[in-house]
């Protein structure tokens, strides 16, 4: 069994189609825009960690050659 399509059928669904793939466009453009403004928040929200971490430990600083510091003030 096949199915006939009339022309103005076609058309209809090309038409579907192609709402759809607008729908489809929108929704790319605002996930785009809403990835920018996740991206800039992360990015905030790690300077200001990296400010409140430098404001805590101001001295120490990563790598082996303050162990022996962390060591002093520790007690070991």
């Amino acid at each position: 069994m096949s199915i006939r399509y009339t022309k103005a059928d076609l058309e209809k669904i090309v038409y579907t189609q192609l709402e759809n793939l607008n729908a489809i466009n929108n929704l790319l453009s605002i996930m785009k825009h809403q990835n920018e403004l996740l991206e800039k928040a992360n990015k905030k929200f790690k300077d200001e960690i990296s400010d409140i971490k430098q404001k805590i430990y101001p001295s120490l600083k990563k790598g082996r050659a303050n162990s022996g510091s962390i060591r002093k003030l520790v007690g070991f």
